[in-house]
């Protein structure tokens, strides 16, 4: 008989001890790695949900590096607004001083301090992270602002805020030195005083006049352009009585000229001779102490305010747009006012052609509607008054200078001069208001002097051709916080941008600039009051205001985005623990198990061997 070959690599029992090998391996190798296999085909079932918790780790890992960096970028920029805050505070503290001793550039040495901070601030303006600029919004790649001499002294092609200054000062002051103020004695016993031009934005405007003068007639302030006059009709008033002119500066303030009849000698200063023996004379004297005190209210506090408003119109985005005077149509006979009423009916004081039932005016893309009685919401009575209209358009526009009415001239003011647009259904009775066309918008900054002698200007124009533009970042509509975001969760973002055009940044930086650069003749009689009315014109502009922006009020947006991120972290953490667990339990070998499996293994092994071992002595006749 034939007798089969004894192939123990193919026996039953070899293939046993192979397996048992096999699973001695796997199991070493768990042992060292702590892991159930090296592939996921050996992880089994629940490999499925390590491999969804591996994922989420993956994303937990890309918020903390996001959230790292964006923490990088708030803690530099941080530090960027404190230092702005010391800045403010250095500058501020010299200007409310009473030091007024000027150098032989006609500044003192809080002003040379100004100049020098103001250096600093552009600098801190400039602040990089890695080759982001901080305060430049979305625009990150671009400088944030123009380099401060620059902003200061101009290039060669465009104008700086030092010509800017000089050139709103000659326009403010006028020829005679008088705030473009036209002084005339038409009788006599009377002196006359009017505005130059009716809607100049130049100069001083008479807002109110108040006297106790006897015998005297007061008229005014009135007509276009606005004038009082005073006539003591050949009369002499009493000592002591007394003739207050208000005047409205550029920059919105008040200035005010207090006259006082007096017959002691020599006459004290803020008074006008009585001539007892000439009556005529009395009213000359009083001509020449009315102009000595507008000349001396123009070249102290109106100089001042013609800096701030320098400032304005070179630093801030904000603008208006200006009617004509409405008396050059052919009604109403007097110029408009704030209580005119805006339906072109009786009584005189209405506007003609005025608004009816049914008109629109349309503010920026919100349209208020003309009814007969009872608007509410964007609803106008058409009996209401002009500047019932004009709260209504500021209240669309959000301007933080409400718009105003003078000389029969209505001033629309807008914190943002590319956006203002008003259109009508009814151009007459807009024509009636000033304005000679559709829609009204605004003339965007910088502004400059229309033309020249600037003495005799009376226009404001836009001068972005020919004028420094001292912010060079972002300045699109929406909030500057918006224009950096970044994801730190599944479901958060965070908002962390920020731009130097910014109000309180801004503000700030134009208050420094104008205090730093505006210089006066160390000689001048004025020198002394033009820098103590602009010192004190700093030193509020750098106080902090109810209603405003300020620098603390960017940090604290920034911190409550680090806030948000600190929390989104915490979570983060926790959820870490929580899939490192599920993918430790799917994928992790019990070192106990393993080692009591390994042990069971090789007692089997043992036993594999030995039985093989048997049978590898096994001869033909034990066999048989």
């Amino acid at each position: 008989m034939s007798i089969s070959s004894i192939n123990y690599s193919s026996s039953v029992l070899g293939a046993q001890i192979r397996n048992i090998n096999q699973q001695l391996t796997d199991l070493s190798t768990q042992l060292a790695t702590g892991k159930l296999s090296q592939n996921y085909s050996g992880m089994g079932t629940n490999e499925g949900f390590a491999i969804a918790g591996r994922s989420q780790l993956s994303n937990i890992a890309a918020y903390t590096d996001t959230i790292t960096n964006v923490n990088v970028n708030i803690n530099l920029a941080n530090t960027a607004l404190q230092s702005l805050t010391t800045i403010r505070n250095t500058v501020q503290t010299g200007s409310a001083s009473t030091a007024q001793d000027l150098n032989v550039n006609g500044q003192t040495v809080a002003q040379n301090t100004a100049a020098s901070q103001f250096g600093s601030m552009v600098g801190v303006l400039n602040t990089q992270s890695g080759n982001r600029y901080l305060f430049s919004g979305t625009a990150f790649n671009t400088q944030s602002v123009a380099n401060a001499g620059d902003i200061i002294n101009g290039t060669t092609t465009q104008a700086g805020f030092k010509t800017v200054m000089a050139e709103r000062q000659a326009a403010d002051l006028g020829a005679n030195g008088m705030g473009r103020l036209v002084q005339t004695q038409p009788t006599p016993s009377s002196v006359r005083v009017s505005e130059d031009v009716a809607g100049s934005p130049f100069g001083m405007k008479i807002a109110a006049v108040s006297s106790t003068l006897t015998g005297a007639t007061v008229t005014g302030p009135s007509g276009s352009p606005v004038s009082f006059s005073v006539d003591l009709n050949g009369l002499n008033p009493n000592d002591g009585d007394k003739l207050s002119v208000q005047f409205t500066l550029p920059d919105g303030t008040t200035g005010q000229v207090d006259l006082t009849a007096a017959s002691a000698t020599p006459t004290p200063i803020g008074s006008f001779a009585i001539d007892a023996t000439t009556p005529g004379n009395t009213a000359t004297n009083l001509n020449t102490a009315l102009n000595t005190a507008i000349t001396k209210l123009a070249n102290t506090s109106l100089v001042a305010a013609s800096a701030i408003t320098a400032g304005d119109n070179f630093f801030n985005t904000a603008s208006s747009a200006i009617g004509a005077p409405a008396n050059n149509q052919a009604a109403p006979p007097a110029p408009v006012g704030g209580a005119t009423a805006l339906s072109g009916a009786s009584p005189s004081n209405s506007i003609s052609p005025g608004f009816a039932a049914g008109d629109t005016i349309t503010v920026n893309g919100t349209t208020l509607t003309f009814v007969n009685s009872g608007a509410t919401g964007n609803q106008l009575n058409v009996g209401d008054s002009i500047q019932t209209l004009m709260s209504k358009i500021d209240q669309i526009t959000g301007t933080s200078k409400p718009s105003t009415v003078h000389g029969g001239s209505i001033t629309i003011n807008t914190d943002d001069a590319a956006s203002l647009n008003i259109t009508t259904s009814n151009t007459g009775a807009l024509n009636a208001l000033g304005f000679g066309s559709t829609p009204v918008t605004a003339t965007q900054p910088p502004l400059r002097v229309g033309s020249s002698p600037a003495s005799s200007a009376t226009t404001l124009v836009n001068g972005s051709a020919n004028t420094v533009k001292w912010y060079t970042g972002n300045d699109g509509p929406g909030s500057p916080r918006s224009t950096a975001m970044a994801r730190v969760d599944d479901s958060v973002t965070v908002q962390y941008g920020a731009q130097a055009n910014e109000d309180a940044i801004r503000q700030q930086l134009q208050a420094i600039a104008v205090f730093g650069t505006f210089s006066t003749s160390p000689t001048s009689q004025y020198a002394g009051g033009q820098v103590s009315a602009l010192s004190l014109r700093v030193t509020q502009s750098l106080t902090k205001q109810p209603g405003q922006q300020h620098i603390e009020d960017i940090q604290t947006d920034l911190a409550m985005a680090q806030n948000t991120m600190k929390d989104a972290g915490t979570r983060q953490t926790q959820a870490k623990a929580q899939l490192q667990s599920i993918i430790d339990q799917a994928e992790s070998a019990s070192p106990d198990q393993v080692a009591s499996e390994l042990l069971s293994l090789q007692n089997a092994l043992q036993a594999s061997y030995q039985v093989t071992s048997k049978l590898a002595q096994l001869s033909l006749v034990k066999f048989l």
